[in-house]
């Protein structure tokens, strides 16, 4: 009942504050303010990759279907195709809000462009002033944008724990998608969770790609599974991937070397097209997009929308690592505990 009462508040609300929409009824979607009745739409732009990624992109579309269900609102997706330049992103989000989508989020720091004060979703928010824009992991400024940003380095301190609690060889790595500083995030939280585990651990590291290379390296599984090969031979038996759809080439290394890896993003144990793969997926770093776009819609719904930043951490459950497979089941305690240290600010998380 509490579901269905938020969801009635939400389309409400939605409908007084979309931008433009047709009379059409009581149909999904479709919101009734006073004695007008409005056409909610939802749009959102993917990373490169968009819906399959089983990972990043993937946890986003799980928010925009729970929009879709548990809000009964008209939603549409669009992806980003690979080398395509700011101003087809540009576009992409100005198709978006001229069609009548409001609110419209952005999927990734890929839309902030190389200068976040002119980059593609800068242009879309100025030329579409009445339509309220988020962005995940971006830094956007703009009345109309709201920055959905998550404390990936807690998340991801403790899949470190885990790496540095379960290696057999005293060496774990870390692959990142591309060598930027939001990645370089997932990297120090690793390191400083396995290092807190045990001082000693050894930690190998790789990025993929670089900026300059358009961060490809977040979806090139070849890739993916000649650097984890690498690693494998240099006495890693347990690699962190934080490299989107690239992560699979890690996982099939993994299942090729009998070691394991962690996932990124979401429950990669659980989406993994591959099922043989689900043996080498000891835990996975769990980043709740799929909440924070739900939560986005929602409050924008209750006339809630803020701009700026929203940190989703861990004591918001915002991040956190998996339990499936059972691969961590014997030191969740210890987890947990880290956990516990690191929201009460015993343990400081580094984020360089």
């Amino acid at each position: 009942m509490k579901v269905l009462a938020a969801a009635a508040v939400a389309i409400v609300a939605l409908g007084s504050m979309a931008a433009c929409g047709d009379d059409k009824g009581d149909e999904p979607g479709t919101a009734t303010s006073g004695t007008t009745k409005k056409s909610v739409k939802v749009g959102l732009a993917f990373d490169i990759g968009g819906r399959g990624d089983k990972s990043f992109n993937d946890s986003a579309a799980a928010g925009l279907d729970r929009v879709k269900s548990e809000l009964n609102l008209e939603v549409k997706d669009l992806a980003a195709v690979a080398g395509e330049s700011e101003n087809d992103k540009y576009a992409r989000l100005k198709l978006l809000c001229t069609t009548g989508y409001n609110p419209v989020i952005a999927v990734g720091f890929v839309y902030d462009g190389a200068d976040a004060k002119n980059g593609p979703l800068a242009r879309a928010a100025k030329d579409c002033p009445n339509t309220k824009f988020a962005i995940v992991d971006g830094g956007t400024t703009a009345d109309n944008v709201a920055d959905l940003v998550f404390a990936e380095e807690q998340g991801s301190f403790l899949v470190g724990a885990a790496a540095a609690l379960k290696t057999k060889t005293g060496t774990v790595g870390f692959i990142g998608g591309c060598q930027v500083d939001l990645i370089k995030k997932f990297e120090a939280g690793f390191t400083a969770g396995a290092k807190a585990a045990k001082a000693d651990v050894k930690v190998l590291t790789n990025y993929l790609s670089t900026p300059a290379e358009a961060c490809k390296g977040f979806n090139d599984p070849a890739g993916g599974k000649t650097a984890a090969t690498g690693m494998y031979d240099q006495k890693a038996d347990i690699i962190y991937a934080a490299a989107g759809g690239s992560g699979t080439g890690v996982f099939e290394a993994a299942k090729a070397k009998n070691a394991l890896a962690i996932g990124v993003d979401s429950d990669q144990y659980n989406t993994v097209t591959d099922a043989s793969l689900k043996t080498v997926i000891m835990t996975s770093m769990l980043k709740r997009v799929d909440n924070a776009v739900f939560n986005f819609v929602k409050d924008f719904g209750e006339d809630k929308f803020k701009a700026g930043p929203t940190v989703f951490d861990l004591k918001s459950d915002g991040v956190g690592y998996a339990t499936s497979g059972g691969q961590v089941d014997d030191i969740k305690d210890k987890l947990d505990k880290f956990k516990a240290d690191i929201v009460a600010g015993t343990i400081t998380v580094p984020t360089k």
